[in-house]
Order: C-alpha cells, then sequence, then structure tokens
C-alpha cells in the first residue's frame, strides 16, 4: 500500500494475483483504507458563461480501437507559493495518459501543447473527437483553429457535468495520490517538474487499471499486436 497509497481492494487483488474475497478480508483485518482525495477544485470562472455549442459527442461511443476518442483537461498543483497547471490527453479506449504539458500559466497554449504531445506521441494518427469540458482553454480560438485544421471533431461536457469528463477526473485524483501529499518536500521547481513526469509514467507503465486488468501502456501494446495478428492471420 505505501507504494500505491489508492489502490483498493480490486487493484491489490490484480497486483498480487489474488482472490478479491480473500484481499478484502486481509484489508479489514488490518483496517487498510486507500487514500480518497476530496472533490477537484472548480473552475468558477467559466460557470459563469454561456453554454458552448458543442455536444458531448462520445457519451454514447462504442470504442472499438485505440484513438478513436481522447479526452483533455488540466489542473494546478500548488508547489510553495505558485501556481504550476498540467494539462493532460487521454486515450480514451486505452485509458493512457498520451500528451501533457505544464505550464506556470493557465492559457490556451496549455491545452494546445498537450494536444501536439497527443499527436507526436501517436505518430500523428489523429483521434476522430477530442473531448473536454467547456473551459474557456477550450473554447479558446487557437485551440479551436488547430482541431479544425487537424480535422479532429470537437466533443465538449455540459456545463457544471464534470461526470461527463470522469476519465480525466478520475485520473487527476488518483495522480495527486501518487504524487504525494506534500507537494512543497521537493527543493526546487525542477525536481517537482520531474516528479509528476515520473508519476505519468508510473500511471501509465506501472499503474494497473481496473477496467483493463492491466496498465494502459500494455493494453495498448496487446491492442496493436491483436491488431496485427488479424492482418498477418497468425
Amino acid at each position: 500500500m505505501s507504494s500505491n497509497p489508492s489502490y483498493g481492494h480490486r487493484r491489490l487483488a490484480l497486483a498480487l494475483g489474488l482472490g478479491r474475497r480473500q484481499v478484502r478480508r486481509i484489508i479489514h483485518l488490518f483496517n487498510v483504507k486507500p487514500y480518497k482525495r476530496k472533490a477537484r477544485w472548480r473552475k468558477r470562472r467559466d460557470e459563469r458563461k454561456a453554454p458552448a455549442p458543442y455536444l458531448n459527442r462520445i457519451k454514447d461511443l462504442c470504442l472499438q480501437t485505440p484513438n478513436e476518442a481522447w479526452t483533455s483537461d488540466f489542473t494546478y498543483l500548488k508547489f510553495r507559493k505558485q501556481y504550476v497547471y498540467l494539462a493532460t490527453v487521454m486515450d480514451l479506449f486505452t485509458r493512457e495518459i498520451i500528451g501533457w504539458h505544464l505550464s506556470l500559466r493557465h492559457t490556451q497554449e496549455l491545452t494546445i501543447t498537450a494536444l501536439k504531445d497527443a499527436l507526436v506521441t501517436r505518430q500523428f494518427s489523429k483521434p476522430k473527437f477530442i473531448h473536454s469540458d467547456q473551459g474557456s482553454e477550450y473554447l479558446a480560438k487557437e485551440y479551436l483553429k488547430f482541431t479544425k485544421e487537424w480535422q479532429i471533431q470537437i466533443s465538449m461536457s455540459r456545463k457544471a457535468s464534470p461526470w461527463e469528463n470522469g476519465y480525466q477526473e478520475s485520473f487527476y485524483n488518483n495522480f495527486k495520490t501518487d504524487l504525494g501529499l506534500e507537494f512543497d518536500r521537493f527543493n526546487s521547481t525542477g525536481e517537482f517538474i520531474e516528479a509528476v513526469h515520473q508519476t505519468i509514467n508510473y500511471y501509465n507503465r506501472q499503474r494497473i487499471h481496473t477496467s483493463l486488468k492491466t496498465t494502459p501502456t500494455k493494453y495498448y501494446r496487446q491492442k496493436l499486436l491483436e491488431r496485427v495478428s488479424k492482418k498477418t492471420g497468425t
């Protein structure tokens, strides 16, 4: 539990190769509880704006392969007396964080750069949809222009409906737990940023996702191998 503080009984069972009932009994016996963070911060400035003219295009999708739909969001991390903003892009099918960017300012460059990073990671295999909330950063002129140039369709959650981007919400809650509770323990901004990158790498490559029964990166590779096998008939 110390190395995976947010693991519940399902992830522990998968990690240890034990049955859920057995793990639940052990957790109950030793009164072990995963750490859960409180609800995320609210973007109150955006809540006062009129609804955006974009629908939630992904809520009824039945995803079959990677790169069909990506979700995006950003959060802030308070380090010392400043805020560091983290924007991420997740492949909804694999739950893998495929693009991210850190900045001291939450501007459209924050979200655009994270999306560009995702395109590079996936070797410019673009998604059909990019989903987000109705934050001003995702309604900015340059962001919308960039998605239009790449012919990526915009999908957005309804106002005041964070559950419609719940995969990113869940990621940030677990991410901040895995990063650690006391951010000021880091000696410098550079050390803190390095820890952020390491935690994202941990999420992608080591942290078991309960719905996938493995890590996001391994799941993505499995699906690529399955696709190659189907094409070659092996």
